[in-house]
């Protein structure tokens, strides 16, 4: 988590606290409350990032919206295909309605997710606006693992 939080700090502005250290305060939930999900991902039995997913109560609706927390690929990893290979299986793993959510100046995240959202969808999503987030929105439904 550090590390990803020292990358994402290029976004957010935010500082180590007084020991030098990131720190995220809902990271415990993921291992502690219901309708959070963690995951880490390994590559030849190397740790090479981590998913955060949430289920979120929509209003008025039987099932949740699923949500991308954060995402997290290190350096090493990253531009091959394990990014998206990541995210597809986190889809299908949980099948359903999905909001993405990247910040406004993230913009390499908005390249990212949009590329795997339209490669896992088909095309079949809408980028939506949403009056609580700052930045664009993927909303597509998954089928789960029968796609």
């Amino acid at each position: 988590m550090s590390l990803y939080l020292y990358d994402f700090s290029e976004y957010t502005g935010d500082d180590v606290n007084e020991i030098g250290q990131f720190e995220d305060e809902h990271l415990e939930r993921y291992w502690t409350e219901p309708n959070r999900y963690p995951f880490l991902v390994q590559v030849a039995e190397k740790y090479a990032g981590f998913i955060l997913v949430r289920a979120m109560a929509a209003p008025g609706a039987y099932q949740p919206i699923y949500h991308i927390a954060e995402f997290f690929v290190m350096k090493k990893y990253r531009m091959r295909g394990i990014g998206r290979q990541m995210a597809c299986q986190i889809f299908d793993r949980f099948p359903g309605e999905w909001r993405v959510e990247e910040m406004e100046e993230n913009l390499p995240a908005q390249v990212f997710w949009r590329k795997v959202i339209d490669e896992y969808t088909g095309g079949r999503y809408q980028e939506i606006s949403d009056p609580d987030w700052q930045g664009p929105v993927q909303a597509f439904h998954s089928p789960g693992g029968s796609r």
